[in-house]
């Protein structure tokens, strides 16, 4: 596996961490346990920046002037980071609205 692969499993691992952490923090909210959904997606964030700082290797590597060959590996680990981070941010204000209308 070369260094682009890695780069690439790094952000996917990680970005899906987030995206379970979120989802799960989402159903802690649900079942009224917000000290435990509030953990979750902290820890969720935690995760998110690990994928971005994985990315950010890259285009700095990029910036430096190394050439990086188009891979649909690191394409879908940029897809992968930017859903996690939609569903993250919708999870957050889901969780919110459930805060309110408990209240």
């Amino acid at each position: 596996m070369d260094a682009m692969e890695l780069i690439a499993f790094e952000i996917i691992s990680n970005v899906g961490m987030a995206k379970s952490l979120a989802i799960e923090a989402l159903r802690d909210v649900r079942m009224g346990n917000y000290e435990d959904g509030s953990k979750k997606i902290e820890e969720s964030s935690e995760y998110l920046i690990k994928g971005h700082h994985a990315h950010t290797e890259l285009i700095q590597k990029e910036a430096a002037g190394e050439k990086l060959d188009f891979s649909l590996i690191i394409m879908h680990a940029e897809d992968q980071m930017m859903s996690a981070e939609t569903i993250k941010t919708l999870v957050e204000e889901i969780m919110l609205m459930y805060k309110d209308l408990k209240a």
